[in-house]
């Protein structure tokens, strides 16, 4: 066997380096008889049936099988099992060979030296102690059968099968593996060592081109808003002198008469404007424009004053992330649209889409829309179409979520207060609940990923014309799954805000939930209680995520901030995202906006009251690059990926639902 004198080379060294003289001269003298040979099948073969049987040594034939069956473990009942049938076999043959070469003397000799071991072992070696007293066992019904080659045929190759399965199989004891596993790292070490030179000189290439690249962007994008610039808005620009100050004045007019100038070319879809119409001094208009651009990032347009003077640091900019020292990062207008595989529309429904969510393997989707309906479907021709179902629940629906465990249940939450979990092999409603009167809007529902729990976030009526303004008070109720009688309410004050999201960690312990005031909570969910939280931002929370690792935590606000929080140090931000422009403060279309992660943590797709929604790369170095999905016809209003491949879903007022596989 390979490496196998390498394994006793080991055994050698540290039997000299412990001193144990003793144990090497008996692992030498074993070593010189060897009796497993090396595990070498055809040489156990061979020794068996052309030197033991033929030579009726039944004591080393006898030994040898012992030796094998020592070599299982008590939890190897079947590999034991099926050893034992082919000794009785190989046993059986012994006796045969002695018969067919005249040796009663020697079968003679075996029966009384195994005999009580073997009618120990199975009643069924009885007849088998008549047999040399038989005149011809050849003949015999009972015995006919091992007297044929067929039949001998037959165990050569069941004991060779046999062998090469557990010696060339797992089993393989983990001193051998000991020089394989040296070579395979490496190997493994110098492939790594290859790839990494190898990536260094394609990353070197990449920030080439991208400088390249940025630099020809901002030639041309600087260039053509000066033309503009110069020719729309010169003439209403005028000079007064005020106390050794220019005032420069932007008529409203002609912001809106050339608001053209502040459009994106390359990209022709982004829109920037100038809400204040005067600024009555060019510092404070720095000043304003400087905190902005700390805030949000800037794309610097150099602004003619008078008769072709230029206010010093004075720039105009659009929404976006750029850095410090005006270099370009790259915008949410400018990010590339995703590269598709193949993209399925589903267009089952008469209402926009609420919720759309991926079973937990994936198979299965179900999406609801505002008028009270759930479907159940597939995107997969492979995938059966058995579960594909129509749930009509009779009022808005809030919020979806799967089993974890398996595809078999489905939890429905709706403005009415009503929770259905609906069996989609029994094609049934298996339970139909209700939060109390307080309480009737059902804002989300998780499943616990170990126990058969879920959460229910419900909260009560508010006033308003937002989304976040309609909900009052919060209430987290922990069910269960199994008699569907709830088990206790999480602690949240007096009064408290409306919780918007819920999610939980790997092993259900932890349970992270975002308010409409801006707080993080943390629940442990083995004692029922707060353990921490923190003010996370200044407007209300839509979504709340763990990180991939579980050592942050996402959070995305009303407002379009998006943040990763560590875990490690609180109140600590690892990265943050800015897509308030994807965002519709005023309006109640989008019920709820939310976030989530693909399977590997490094994607972040996020909800939009645009026809495309961003997808932002969060993970790695370039954490500011990202793209956008392909666009619906109206606001996409809920999102969800694959959760183990890079396929996501988007649903969108237009009634659709899309699933979307992405390189």
């Amino acid at each position: 066997m390979e490496n196998m004198q390498y394994a006793e080379e080991l055994v050698r060294e540290f039997l000299v380096f412990r001193g144990f003289t003793s144990t090497l001269q008996a692992f030498e003298s074993e070593m010189s008889t060897d009796i497993g040979k090396g595990f070498q099948v055809d040489k156990i073969l061979e020794l068996m049936f052309s030197v033991y049987v033929p030579k009726f040594d039944a004591e080393r034939l006898v030994g040898l099988l012992n030796f094998f069956k020592k070599c299982f473990s008590s939890t190897e009942m079947v590999l034991f099992t099926t050893f034992s049938k082919l000794e009785v076999s190989i046993l059986h043959h012994y006796i045969v060979h002695c018969i067919q070469f005249g040796r009663k003397d020697k079968l003679i000799e075996f029966l009384g030296t195994y005999g009580n071991d073997l009618l120990q072992s199975s009643q069924d070696w009885m007849p088998w102690f008549a047999i040399p007293y038989l005149k011809d066992p050849s003949l015999d019904p009972q015995f006919r059968v091992y007297f044929s080659k067929e039949w001998l045929d037959a165990l050569h190759l069941s004991f060779r099968n046999f062998l090469s399965e557990i010696f060339n199989g797992s089993r393989i004891p983990t001193l051998l593996k000991i020089s394989t596993e040296k070579n395979t790292i490496k190997r493994l070490k110098k492939d790594i060592r290859q790839l990494n030179d190898k990536l260094s000189e394609l990353q070197a290439l990449l920030e080439e081109k991208e400088a390249q690249l940025c630099l020809l962007r901002g030639m041309a994008s600087s260039t053509m808003e000066r033309g503009r610039i110069q020719k729309d808005f010169s003439p209403t620009i005028s000079e007064t002198p005020v106390k050794g100050a220019n005032e420069v004045t932007f008529p409203s007019e002609g912001l809106d008469e050339h608001e053209d100038t502040f459009e994106t070319d390359h990209l022709g879809e982004s829109e920037a404007w100038v809400q204040d119409s005067q600024v009555t001094n060019p510092a404070t208009l720095l000043s304003e424009l400087t905190l902005s651009r700390q805030e949000h990032g800037a794309s610097s347009t150099k602004l003619p004053v008078g008769d072709g003077g230029t206010v010093d640091g004075l720039q105009m900019f659009q929404g976006g992330l750029y850095t410090e020292n005006g270099g370009e990062v790259q915008v949410e207008e400018e990010f590339p649209e995703v590269k598709v595989e193949f993209q399925e529309t589903f267009l089952g429904h008469t209402s926009p889409i609420s919720r759309c969510r991926f079973s937990a393997s994936g198979n299965n989707i179900a999406s609801a829309s505002l008028d009270g309906t759930v479907r159940i479907w597939t995107c997969d021709s492979s995938t059966s179409t058995s579960r594909n179902a129509t749930i009509y629940c009779g009022a808005e629906i809030m919020s979806l979520d799967w089993e974890c465990k398996s595809d078999r249940l489905l939890l429905i939450g709706t403005a009415d207060g009503g929770i259905k979990a609906w069996n989609v092999d029994a094609k049934r409603v298996v339970c139909d609940l209700n939060t109390t009167a307080r309480y009737p809007r059902v804002l989300d529902l998780k499943c616990s990923p170990v126990e058969p729990i879920f959460v229910s976030v419900a909260a009560s009526r508010g006033h308003g014309s937002s989304f976040i303004d309609q909900m009052g008070f919060a209430s987290l109720t922990v069910w269960n799954m199994k008699t569907w009688k709830p088990v206790t309410v999480l602690p949240l004050g007096n009064d408290p805000p409306a919780i918007t999201s819920v999610c939980f960690n790997h092993n259900g312990k932890i349970l992270a939930a975002s308010a409409t005031d801006g707080m993080i909570h943390m629940f442990d969910m083995s004692a029922g209680l707060q353990i921490t939280g923190w003010p996370g931002h200044d407007s209300g929370l839509s979504s709340v995520l763990f990180g991939p690792d579980e050592t942050s935590i996402f959070s995305l606000g009303s407002d379009g901030k998006i943040f990763e929080w560590s875990l490690h140090n609180q109140g600590q931000i690892l990265w943050s995202g800015d897509c308030s422009r994807f965002f519709n403060l005023e309006s109640a279309e989008i019920c709820r906006h939310e976030m989530t992660l693909d399977a590997n943590g490094k994607r972040l797709l996020v909800t939009s009251k645009s026809v495309r929604s961003p997808i932002y790369q969060v993970q790695g170095q370039h954490h500011t690059r990202g793209f956008r999905t392909l666009p619906h016809s109206a606001a996409i209003t809920t999102v969800d990926w694959h959760p183990t491949l890079p396929i996501y879903l988007t649903g969108s007022a237009d009634h659709s639902v899309r699933v979307t596989s992405i390189s």
